[in-house]
């Protein structure tokens, strides 16, 4: 499965959706579909940076993004002064 649109980050949040303490600097991401424990690459269509995240969240709840992401994977996908991206998502797990 491969899907594009935008993605966004976040930092705050005590818990997941999956139960798990949040935590910023691991790779993890919200999608509102897919199973807690998937994995997906992340690409950033513009830099071309991508990096893998584990879905542990559910989100976002802006209409038209795909993804919201960890800050440390925001800061892998050069997306943290913009806030936003737009990304290709593809299911690696």
């Amino acid at each position: 499965m491969a899907s594009q649109g935008v993605a966004s980050f976040y930092t705050e949040g005590q818990q997941t959706a999956s139960g798990e303490k949040f935590d910023t600097h691991d790779l993890t991401a919200a999608h509102p579909t897919l199973p807690f424990g998937t994995r997906l690459r992340v690409t950033n269509v513009v830099t071309g940076r991508s990096v893998t995240v584990r879905v542990n969240d559910r989100g976002p709840y802006v209409p038209g993004r795909v993804v919201d992401v960890s800050h440390s994977a925001a800061e892998a996908l050069g997306m943290v002064e913009s806030g936003i991206a737009k990304v290709k998502l593809d299911v690696v797990q």
